[in-house]
């Protein structure tokens, strides 16, 4: 899906998402021991950062970390939330960063409004910037036989069965680490998320 779409339709829910999502207390303890674990020491960008409330944890965990998102609304709020923090306006697409320059990347739900068929292309940009060895944690929204699509509140959205994930990670250069599951419970869908290095 086109950047203007995916910035248009959570521009459109900024202030809700903020609400309901933006506070590092919303997230999972183990997902963010899961980052933790596998982006240190950094530094780290942390792509579709959202309000930011990851990159802070991170930084508060020791990581050194760059929030980046399309949407401005929410780099305004990072910006003034968490003002010793650096934000960016920008696209996972096309990172602004020099070639083998970065330890850590973080897309924490950030991939899931991408077609299928334009994964390849990101994982890509991601490898170029990676350092040697460089660590990617990617979350994700889990489905069982086949990449689909399913009813995501903002806009249209895949779930990718976490062995399809992966090989498509490793078709792209790096080397899967570890993987952490969460079964449905509840109105939350399954959902996981893999760490991998660049080979």
């Amino acid at each position: 899906m086109p950047d203007n779409t995916v910035q248009a339709a959570y521009t459109a829910i900024h202030t809700l998402y903020i609400d309901l999502f933006g506070s590092p207390t919303d997230l999972a303890p183990e997902d963010t021991a899961f980052a933790q674990t596998h982006l240190a020491p950094g530094p780290v960008l942390d792509l579709g950062c959202g309000p930011g409330h990851f990159t802070k944890f991170l930084t508060d965990a020791g990581i050194t970390t760059t929030g980046i998102d399309l949407v401005p609304e929410f780099i305004a709020h990072a910006r003034s939330t968490y003002p010793a923090i650096p934000f960016e306006l920008g696209s996972l697409r096309a990172i602004d960063a020099p070639t083998e320059s970065i330890h850590g990347l973080l897309a924490w739900f950030s991939l899931i409004h991408l077609d299928p068929t334009e994964l390849p292309t990101v994982l890509a940009e991601f490898h170029r910037v990676l350092t040697p060895g460089g660590r990617l944690v990617i979350g994700f929204f889990e489905a069982t036989e086949a990449v689909e699509t399913f009813p995501h509140k903002v806009t249209t959205a895949y779930r990718w069965p976490t062995d399809h994930l992966a090989e498509t990670l490793n078709q792209a250069g790096f080397t899967e680490l570890a993987r952490l599951h969460h079964p449905a419970s509840g109105d939350i869908r399954p959902h996981s998320a893999l760490a991998v290095a660049k080979s």
